[in-house]
């Protein structure tokens, strides 16, 4: 499963809301992993010392997964398919690669990705393990 960085910086970023279910979805057996589109937002910031300790804790730099080529590819696709796909690049490219990967993706913002067409989603609730 991919992590969207609406969850990603609830967890670890501020007030760690939902760190007790991502460690629960860890403990579960249940691995998360990040694209690297969600790496870069994630990075942009800002981001203190300890937060970024912790990320790479738990979500290891050199285990991102690369947005590719084939990526791109259909991650434009979608943005041509879809009817309010300007401002939404960047969730379209994390939809896509999670849809190549065919992993699901978990985030708190459901309604975001609602219209995404063969995209797994497990949102807020649903993700607890």
């Amino acid at each position: 499963m991919i992590i969207d960085t609406s969850l990603l910086v609830d967890a670890l970023g501020g007030s760690r809301r939902s760190l007790p279910d991502l460690m629960r979805m860890i403990d579960s057996g249940r691995r998360p992993v990040l694209c690297s589109i969600v790496f870069y937002e994630w990075l942009r910031g800002p981001r203190t010392e300890p937060e970024l300790r912790i990320q790479e804790a738990t979500f290891p730099r050199d285990s991102v997964i690369p947005f590719e080529a084939a990526d791109a590819e259909l991650a434009a696709k979608l943005y041509r398919s879809l009817s309010r796909a300007r401002t939404r690049e960047a969730d379209i490219a994390i939809a896509a690669c999670a849809i190549r990967q065919n992993m699901e993706l978990w985030t708190l913002n459901p309604a975001d990705f609602a219209d995404i067409p063969n995209l797994r989603l497990l949102a807020g609730e649903a993700g607890r393990a």
